[in-house]
């Protein structure tokens, strides 16, 4: 049987190969191959050993089917075991000989208490409670053998330090392995991508710690604190309007808001790297949306723009004014539908500029703001420009 180590893996998977310890929390900055690594093991794991169960898990289940779940489902189909593995899509089950694997949320609670795991992944595990974690650690209890230990996998970016995870888990769980990786772990990454990394060391030190360094960070000076999260996304509203925000080495980020009075419920409907122009209009032709409804998208990609305007779709640049938009948006309250996890993990994150001597600037870090921009800002301050102070912002080409 072909291993995982045969195509390549880095620190991060030798870690948590070696580890015999029964929790093993993966903390690390942005493309340190966390995820990657632990995805690769779980693999190896699940086409040569027998009879065991794997639970991986999200905080919802949109979130988990584009990343842990397409990550496994890609890998092994570069390694060939695809074909061999018996998929049931509806349910998200592989099963490969004896062993299964089962992807879902902590909201089909019912899925999970039902069963015995040998081995559980949360992926971005701040993302649920302790009491989340407790609840799959308790189902731990699947037959093994001595030199087969079951094991949880936790992975996350240690944006709080006051988090569970640390206080809970790293600090207070005898039987567990702390495994720090940055994005130095990772000789795959481009030089580009490298290169926005960095730049955060200069722009704000608080970030660059978490992710940049991995370490444990306390974020201060948040630029939104007018929101909250919702289950329910509205029937009835004043107006809807939808933003983007072009990326390829950078996700395109794509989404609509409702409004009603001063309330805003907003949702992320598209958050994907490495999209072509051409792949962003189809998957946004797949979302079946009236494309009448205005979109307001960044004004420093025209020919982009043109291409979505050819393609049906009621597009305008956006008016990209950052203080001004940003002071508007804080103005409104934000209600962000629950299943936007993009959405929500920028906004956790959004904060204005600080220097090492604690200084603080008017202005955003340029990190992690995809969302911030072309689902919040854009769409939002450039329709109230359009339409409520005269329509000087309502431009079809600039």
């Amino acid at each position: 049987m072909k291993r995982v180590r045969e195509v390549g893996v880095t620190r991060i998977f030798e870690e948590n190969e070696k580890s015999d310890k029964f929790i093993l929390v993966n903390r690390g900055g942005a493309r340190s191959t966390k995820s990657y690594s632990i995805a690769q093991l779980l693999i190896q794991r699940f086409t040569s050993q027998h009879n065991k169960a794997f639970l991986i898990v999200r905080k919802t289940m949109p979130a988990l089917r584009i990343t842990a779940y397409k990550l496994i489902l890609d890998l092994l189909q570069d390694y060939g075991f695809y074909p061999y593995c018996h998929h049931n899509k509806t349910e998200c089950v592989i099963k490969y000989g004896d062993n299964f694997m089962l992807f879902t949320s902590i909201e089909y609670i019912s899925r999970i208490k039902s069963t015995e795991w040998n081995y559980v992944w949360q992926e971005e595990a701040d993302e649920f409670t302790n009491e989340d974690f407790q609840i799959l650690k308790m189902r731990m209890s699947a037959p093994t053998v001595p030199e087969e230990p079951n094991q949880m996998f936790l992975s996350l970016n240690p944006s709080d330090s006051y988090s569970w995870v640390k206080t809970k888990v790293i600090e207070k769980e005898p039987d567990c392995q702390d495994i720090l990786s940055t994005y130095k772990d990772n000789p795959y990454l481009s030089k580009a991508y490298i290169k926005i990394l960095e730049r955060l060391e200069e722009q704000d030190p608080q970030l660059w710690r978490v992710y940049g360094e991995g370490e444990w960070g306390v974020l201060e000076n948040l630029i939104f604190h007018n929101w909250d999260v919702v289950r329910e996304w509205p029937e009835t509203y004043d107006y809807a309007v939808r933003g983007l925000d072009f990326g390829f080495n950078n996700p395109s980020a794509f989404g609509e808001a409702r409004v009603r009075d001063r309330e805003v419920w907003l949702r992320e409907l598209i958050y994907e790297s490495e999209l072509t122009n051409t792949q962003l209009i189809e998957k946004t032709n797949s979302l079946n949306i009236d494309k009448s409804v205005e979109i307001y998208a960044d004004s420093a990609e025209p020919a982009r723009i043109e291409e979505f305007y050819q393609a049906g779709y009621n597009i305008f640049p956006a008016d990209k004014s950052i203080k001004d938009g940003l002071d508007y948006v804080k103005r409104l309250k934000l209600h962000i539908y629950h299943e936007s996890i993009n959405m929500l993990k920028e906004l956790r994150g959004y904060k204005y500029k600080t220097d090492r001597a604690g200084h603080v600037f008017d202005e955003p870090v340029k990190y992690n703001d995809h969302a911030m921009d072309g689902i919040i800002r854009y769409p939002l301050y450039s329709y109230f420009k359009a339409h409520e102070v005269g329509g000087g912002g309502k431009v079809r080409f600039v």
